[in-house]
Order: structure tokens, then sequence, then C-alpha cells
């Protein structure tokens, strides 16, 4: 028997169809399982955890929120005080985001319209930073960092994820704005535009999906990262950030596992909030630029 082109398509067509949702049911439990399964242990009371440790599902008529208000609550009140390490997560990685932006924003717009010398190569430099582990710049930092008064304050610590987080930030924008049309900023121009006002009232409208991309990568290393946090802040628990927080948790013998899943959900869930409320402009950012670099 001989195959045409068509009983080939036919047959390759017959077989994604069946693939397709059986891979994506994979893809989906191996996803969502391992979050579920924190988010429930989190609600359960570690008796019942401690007397059934095998069982996956209990009703909602025995979920528990204590576990929570014990993450939450402040250290004087007997909790863990993660409401205030949230606060200290939050500020230094909303003060890193805009800070990179307003750095690297201009960066890409200089290094994909202006015209000097090793511009081509420039982008690339700025990526040389990432061939060398964070844990090399450790010890360099912390000493410039306590030489300026910085060390154990929030502010040392957000000035080192923007050193960490501007090269990247600027190489993944310049890829955006490469792919708008120059077109734009000569009719600006002939506007009576300057450089300044054509970056933000034609060019930052265009690439806000790109900008929302870089600022979701930027607040998520912020939000996420332990080495740097554990060198400037450990001195101080009240300067602590939420993965710091975490970090004790896990390593604590005497808090139960309940209470590290409530801590874990509580990391956890802001990025995933941000994620699904910027959905279509990050999806857009992360494809931008692919044609064009």
């Amino acid at each position: 028997m001989r195959w045409t082109g068509g009983d080939r398509a036919q047959t390759e067509t017959r077989v994604l169809n069946v693939l397709r949702p059986l891979v994506i049911t994979v893809l989906l439990v191996t996803t969502l399982f391992p979050f579920l399964y924190m988010l429930l242990l989190s609600v359960r009371p570690i008796e019942q955890l401690l007397q059934n440790p095998g069982q996956f599902w209990v009703s909602p008529s025995e979920w528990t929120v204590s576990t929570y208000q014990e993450v939450l609550a402040s250290v004087a009140d007997g909790g863990q005080g993660f409401l205030r390490l949230l606060t200290n997560s939050a500020i230094v990685s909303v003060a890193a985001t805009a800070l990179t932006l307003l750095v690297s924003i201009p960066g890409a717009y200089a290094v994909s319209r202006l015209r000097f010398t090793g511009r081509r190569q420039v982008h690339f430099l700025f990526l040389s930073v990432y061939l060398f582990p964070s844990i090399l710049l450790a010890i360099p930092l912390f000493v410039l960092f306590t030489r300026l008064g910085l060390r154990g304050s929030l502010a040392g610590l957000t000035f080192v994820y923007i050193a960490q987080t501007v090269p990247v930030s600027i190489y993944m924008l310049r890829n955006y704005l490469s792919t708008i049309p120059e077109s734009l900023e000569e009719a600006a121009a002939v506007d009576g535009y300057g450089r300044l006002q054509t970056l933000v009232k034609i060019v930052l409208p265009l690439a806000a999906p790109a900008v929302m991309a870089n600022a979701l990568y930027v607040f998520m290393i912020a939000w996420n990262e332990f080495l740097f946090a554990l060198l400037f802040l450990v001195e101080d628990r009240a300067d602590w950030t939420v993965s710091l927080g975490l970090a004790q948790l896990s390593g604590g013998i005497e808090v139960s596992k309940t209470v590290l899943m409530a801590g874990s959900v509580v990391l956890t869930l802001p990025i995933v909030i941000i994620f699904f409320a910027a959905e279509r402009l990050l999806t857009e950012g992360l494809t931008a630029g692919a044609e064009k670099a």
C-alpha cells in the first residue's frame, strides 16, 4: 500500500488531535498540582495532617486559616512576622523595578536609535555581566556597601538588584524598540517633538508590552532573590525580605509544615496575581522583537 500526501496529512492530523489534549492535560497536572498541594496543606490543621499524612483532599469544613494568621502575625504576637517581611519585599521590588526601567528605557532607546562607535557591540557587553556567577560579585559588593554605610539597609539591597537587572533589561528593550518604525519618530520631529518628548509620547505607548514584560522580570528577581538579601540584611530581622523569612521557616524544627506551606503561598501568590493581571501585555512583550534584533 502506497501512502499519498493526503493520507499522511490526515493521519498526522488524527494523531495530533489525540495527543493535543493529552499533552495539555499532562502539562496542566505537572504545573498546577504542586501549587494545589501546597495550598491544601496550608489550610489543613496540623493534628489532622499528622494523623493521616497521606490524605490529599479534605472537605472545606475542615480547613483552617490559623496557619496564615500565625505566618502574618508579628513576632511580638507569637507569629512569624511575614506581613512586615512582605512590606519590605514590596518596597525593594517596586523600587528596583521603577529605577531599573528609569535607567534601561533611555539606555535601550539610545542603543537602538543613536549612532555611535561600538553601537552594534555594546549591547553584548551588557550581557557579559551574566557570564560571572553572582557569588563572585557578593564579596566585592559586600565590602563596597559596608564602606559606603549601605549594608543592612533596604536601599543598599535595591541598588544591588538594579545593577543586576539593568543590563539584561536594556538588551531586551533594545530588541523591541528596534521594531518600531523610525518614520513615526521622524513625523514627531516634524511636529516639533524633541528626543525626550518622542520617547515619552510616541515610543513608550508602543513599547508598553515590552516594558511590562521587563517590569515583571525585574520584580520577580527582586521578590525571590535570596543570596544578596542574606548578605545585606541578615543582621536585623526587621529588615528581612520574605525570601529570608521563608528560609527561616524551612530550617526551623519547631515550625509545622502547614505553616511553612502557608508562608510559601504568601510568597508565591503576589507573583501569580501580577502575572495573570498582566497576561495579555506580558505575552506580547515576551514575543516582541523576535523578528528583528
